[in-house]
């Protein structure tokens, strides 16, 4: 059984992998009891180190697709179940799709038995290659709903339909969080992603890869920030019929990123140019004024503070002692599978 909490219990769909571990230790160090369901499909139990001896911590491996299993509580229910990276929700698109669709209902509809407020974790990818610039939540959007991309950006597009469609309802208490580009430790260097391609590729003296001429823009937002802000969301007491836009509204140039991690890794490393995927986003810049106004967010972490920690922990990934990382060493803790 697990250690009881007078803060409640928060279930973690996705809990494993970059932004769900981040989330779970906030959610343990916060008071929470934690029950991480994942399927690690595209994560890691490395991800949970920090959590995985706390008697307050349980981890399921499970399909969101799949019914839920039985004697699940929960008070607060998160749903980070998808990959994010285009690499990994282009492996297996079927699924993805399914996991943004099927997945969410079983998560919606646990959440609606339970009376716990749900936190539904969207994207910026809802924008496509948007027309409109910055893009406030009230843009539909211009996405591309038959390219490689779709399964992920049409399938969080159909999740935040069914989360609204619960409000109208009345059967869910929903909070809808579009996440804009995000960076921190635990990042996998090949997923695709501009920072952890980038630091990877300069820490191990490659090419740092641009995929186009460099001249499309991300915003970048440190994965503290974003917690930040999920609780500040869920926290949120009045009901909240629209998707708020978390991200950093500080626009970059990815040439810009580029020399910065070049700069910051002492990299001597080249830069070479790739053609620019199928309907990638040729501008990406959060506007955020419903965040500031309704929940007093904004993000904290500079880039560069951001980046160096991100650059530490890379760095610290490369070359691991056994005494640091559990994966390559004897003393990896026991994990309640299964424990609820």
């Amino acid at each position: 059984m697990m250690a009881r909490s007078n803060r409640g219990t928060a279930v973690v769909a996705g809990g494993a992998g970059f932004v769900g571990s981040h989330l779970c230790d906030y959610l343990i160090a916060e008071g929470y009891r934690v029950v991480c369901v994942d399927s690690l499909l595209t994560s890691t139990l490395d991800n949970l180190n920090r959590v995985l001896r706390d008697a307050r911590f349980s981890f399921i491996e499970h399909d969101v697709i799949k019914p839920l299993p039985q004697g699940l509580a929960a008070d607060l229910v998160f749903n980070l179940a998808c990959a994010a990276s285009p690499p990994l929700y282009q492996l297996d698109p079927v699924h993805t799709m399914m996991t943004n669709v099927v997945g969410t209902n079983n998560l919606l509809s646990f959440a609606a038995e339970q009376g716990a407020r749900f936190l539904q974790a969207s994207t910026s990818e809802i924008y496509g290659n948007p027309l409109v610039h910055p893009q406030p939540e009230s843009y539909a959007g211009n996405v591309n709903p038959t390219g490689p991309r779709a399964c992920y950006d049409e399938g969080k597009r159909a999740a935040e339909t069914l989360c609204f469609d619960y409000i109208r309802q009345g059967v869910a208490d929903v909070r809808v969080a579009r996440i804009f580009n995000t960076y921190g430790p635990r990042l996998r260097a090949s997923d695709g992603r501009v920072v952890s391609n980038m630091i990877s590729q300069a820490l191990a003296g490659e090419p740092l890869t641009i995929y186009g001429d460099g001249s499309q823009t991300r915003s970048f937002c440190y994965v503290d920030d974003l917690i930040d802000g999920f609780m500040k969301l869920i926290r949120h007491e009045l009901p909240l019929p629209h998707a708020v836009n978390l991200g950093n509204p500080v626009e970059l140039k990815i040439a810009d990123i580029a020399s910065v991690i070049r700069r910051m890794t002492a990299s001597g490393s080249e830069i070479v140019f790739c053609p620019l995927p199928v309907d990638d986003p040729c501008r990406r810049r959060p506007d955020i004024r419903l965040a500031r106004e309704i929940l007093g967010w904004q993000p904290k972490v500079e880039l560069e503070e951001g980046l160096q920690r991100t650059i530490d922990w890379f760095a610290a990934a490369m070359h691991p002692s056994v005494d640091e990382h559990y994966s390559i060493g004897k003393h990896r803790p026991a994990v309640r599978f299964g424990s609820v």
